[in-house]
């Protein structure tokens, strides 16, 4: 699965989130790394979606992104190993228009963040680009 992106605007960069690299590198040899594709340091608007009646839909952003996950903070709680569906809206300045996708994968890790938010790393397992009133 390839997720590739065309920017409307060709001053538009990414940056790498170079920590997360130098700990690639640093790992990698050992197996101890389990990315497997490069993050990207983006903040970008995430809504996850409820799972269940009782659950409610949660408004975050995201830290870093790639084309296999994802790593956003809330003051949800979420459980590692459950499935997780999400929107992740590319802005209008980036692309032309708002894109949304809507992704369907697993939380992978819960962590304490510094904040005392929770830091939930996923996993995309499949996603589809969505038209807009079709999210409301």
């Amino acid at each position: 699965m390839i997720f590739a992106l065309q920017f409307a605007q060709a001053d538009v960069s990414v940056q790498p989130d170079h920590e997360a690299q130098g700990a690639s590198a640093r790992f990698m040899s050992t197996g101890a790394d389990r990315r497997e594709a490069r993050r990207f340091t983006m903040t970008l608007p995430l809504r996850v979606l409820p799972r269940a009646r009782h659950d409610s839909e949660v408004s975050t952003a995201t830290r870093d992104v790639s084309y296999r996950g994802l790593y956003f903070l809330t003051e949800t709680n979420f459980e590692s190993g459950k499935a997780i569906e999400f929107v992740i809206t590319l802005p209008q300045d980036i692309t032309g228009g708002d894109v949304k996708i809507r992704c369907q994968g697993e939380i992978v890790r819960v962590e304490p963040a510094s904040d005392g938010r929770m830091g939930v790393a996923a996993k995309i397992a499949h996603y589809e680009f969505i038209p807009t009133a079709s999210v409301a």
